[in-house]
């Protein structure tokens, strides 16, 4: 094989944006060959260009017109289609969350582990950002030393009534399976266990529809706890406006900050435990000396990444982003909901089955109507860069 044909099931906005990229040429070595949709009308256009197209995901699979298929339907369907994809003999790239649940995730990583040549891969285009590759870059070396703490505000994801009015699954437990943090947070909650690793523990603090005629999350406090001893808040919102994005990392040897597209390295001249334990003075403080670490923004960074999944299929190249890692921010999205609504701390890692009878329950239980209004979505590339 000298060229990966690619399928995409799922035509919303994350679908139409990656196939636009495809058929402009973006990522070498790939072919856009089929679509998928329930939709006939998002289909006709590919049709007119040449590409193969098909109202159900049973009958792409059946085809023989690709090798391999990105999936960027609603929540809930990445586990079943992405299970169907493996057995077809298909390789899988599954736009974020891989699961709208942490048992369906598990589900899903164990039929990869029974078709282990495939390849699996999660789309967490985050990853290639230069301001997170370079934080990780400085706590892998160890220039941070020990880290203590980390601080995540990350509420500049205000969405209107409208947005949530746009689709009957939005922002449903029966449809998206949660809120803000298994939608616009879920690169954020990947980031965050990318750079510092799983907590041990985490208390929730979830409001349900605050700022939203919603049932799921739109405002989040979590408190973390990692083994080492560090802990954490992360904190998010689709209803502030004008909102916030700042991380805050602090180790024994300084503290990085990223904020407001810049990031700062307040760097310790000695590492900050040793230096109380030698001092003989009382109120000293180790000498810091601030740097402006520079990066640029990643350029097409979700073409990056089918890029790279094209590359792991052809080459065998190792994947930025392993479809089994989607598990973490999954996981880390369910336990901060489970955990507001049990009122209790929870270890992880958490039960699956135990969030998964929950949220069944919330299904069950909902009484939400939802009258789908269409809005326009011309601004959508937009919330991209956080």
């Amino acid at each position: 094989m000298n060229t990966v044909r690619l399928g995409i099931i799922g035509l919303g906005n994350i679908g139409g944006f990656h196939a636009d990229y495809l058929l402009n040429g973006k990522v070498s070595r790939c072919e856009l060959t089929a679509v998928c949709s329930a939709a006939p009308d998002k289909l006709e256009k590919f049709h007119a260009k040449g590409v193969k197209v098909f109202g159900d995901a049973t009958q792409l699979f059946a085809s023989r017109a690709v090798d391999a298929v990105l999936v960027a339907t609603p929540h809930f369907q990445h586990t079943t289609l992405g299970i169907a994809a493996l057995a077809a003999g298909l390789h899988i790239l599954v736009e974020k969350p891989v699961s709208a649940h942490k048992a369906d995730a598990e589900r899903l990583i164990a039929a990869h582990g029974r078709n282990s040549k495939l390849v699996f891969a999660g789309m967490f285009q985050q990853r290639v950002e230069p301001r997170y590759e370079k934080i990780r870059r400085l706590l892998q070396g160890g220039e941070l030393g020990r880290v203590v703490r980390c601080n995540w505000i990350n509420t500049d994801w205000f969405r209107t009534e409208a947005y949530y009015a746009s689709s009957a699954w939005r922002a449903t437990w029966r449809g998206e399976g949660g809120g803000v943090l298994l939608n616009q947070c879920l690169h954020n909650l990947d980031i965050l266990q990318w750079l510092c690793g799983m907590p041990e523990r985490v208390r929730g603090f979830c409001q349900l529809g605050r700022f939203h005629a919603i049932e799921v999350e739109d405002s989040v406090t979590a408190y973390l706890e990692w083994a080492g001893g560090a802990t954490g808040t992360f904190v998010s919102s689709s209803g502030e406006a004008p909102g916030a994005n700042r991380l805050e990392i602090v180790g024994t040897r300084g503290t990085l900050v990223l904020e407001n597209n810049q990031l700062r390295f307040a760097r310790n001249a000695a590492d900050m435990t040793e230096f109380s334990r030698t001092a003989t003075q009382g109120f000293v403080k180790p000498e810091t000396r601030v740097e402006e670490i520079p990066f640029e923004s990643a350029t097409a960074p979700h073409a990056l990444m089918v890029q790279n999944f094209v590359n792991a299929i052809l080459d065998g190249v190792p994947l930025i982003a392993p479809g089994a890692d989607g598990i973490h921010s999954v996981e880390l999205a369910n336990v901060m909901v489970y955990s507001s609504l049990l009122g209790q701390t929870v270890e992880l890692p958490m039960d699956g089955a135990s969030w998964e009878k929950k949220l069944h329950q919330l299904i069950a239980e909902s009484k939400l109507v939802k009258k789908v209004v269409p809005v326009a979505t011309d601004d959508f590339a937009g919330s991209f860069k956080k």
